[in-house]
């Protein structure tokens, strides 16, 4: 969050900048010709801004008012910004003075998310030859294109044999993907009426991994998808 984009929003947010940032320039680290220079510039479009409102409530609409407020604006965002986003930086500023002055602190121990307690829905969408796009959904939306919440990602997995692997880690990694679509390519050196199978799990912003899904099989070549069976634990 910086400064608002609506002009009624944005008035008040940096009038309390300016105001905050004069009484007490070495709170923030900086000098009083900066805080001037701040005051100046938030003076210049909190001014602008005002004649422009005054004109559209008796019904003038200026063009140079409008591009004057619109300068004012530009001009005194482009000094600001820098100074809000070292604000928020800074290690040295307490976040008393941070919210103080508007400045949103910034977590620095983000809060942790949950396991994931469910297994994606996966399917295979298309064949290209030996390349599979394989499909990951939430079980619970599964028209929705998104990741479930609390989800940072998904695991994917591959293994070819006549039968789904007992043990999970005889699976071979495909990779780590942020989308609910992957490509996934056999090699050659699978000959083709091969069985090919794949799972894959949710995994949170901590890295720690929910179940698999039940592996899904298809034909290499051939397009025949198998019946599903599961992991063992």
């Amino acid at each position: 969050m910086g400064f608002a984009k609506k002009d009624s929003v944005l008035k008040p947010q940096v009038q309390n900048f300016s105001t905050v940032l004069a009484a007490s320039p070495s709170t923030y680290n900086q000098v009083a010709g900066t805080a001037t220079a701040v005051t100046t510039a938030v003076d210049g479009y909190v001014d602008s801004l005002d004649a422009l409102e005054a004109a559209r409530a008796n019904g003038v609409r200026s063009e140079q008012l409008t591009a004057t407020k619109d300068q004012k604006r530009l001009e005194m965002l482009q000094l600001i910004r820098p100074l809000y986003a070292y604000i928020q930086d800074s290690l040295a500023i307490s976040d008393t003075a941070k919210v103080a002055i508007g400045v949103l602190v910034k977590s620095l121990h983000p809060t942790p998310q949950p396991v994931p307690g469910f297994a994606p829905l996966m399917t295979v969408t298309a064949t290209n030859g030996s390349i599979f796009t394989l499909r990951m959904a939430d079980p619970n939306s599964p028209d929705s294109q998104k990741r479930p919440l609390y989800t940072a990602g998904i695991s994917v997995f591959s293994f070819v044999g006549e039968e789904a692997p007992l043990s999970a880690t005889d699976f071979k990694f495909e990779g780590n993907t942020g989308k609910t679509t992957i490509d996934v390519e056999v090699p050659a050196t699978v000959p083709a009426g091969s069985t090919v199978w794949f799972t894959c799990f949710y995994f949170n912003n901590r890295k720690e991994s929910g179940p698999a899904a039940s592996p899904i099989a298809k034909t290499l070549g051939g397009g025949t998808q198998m019946p599903m069976l599961k992991i063992a634990a």
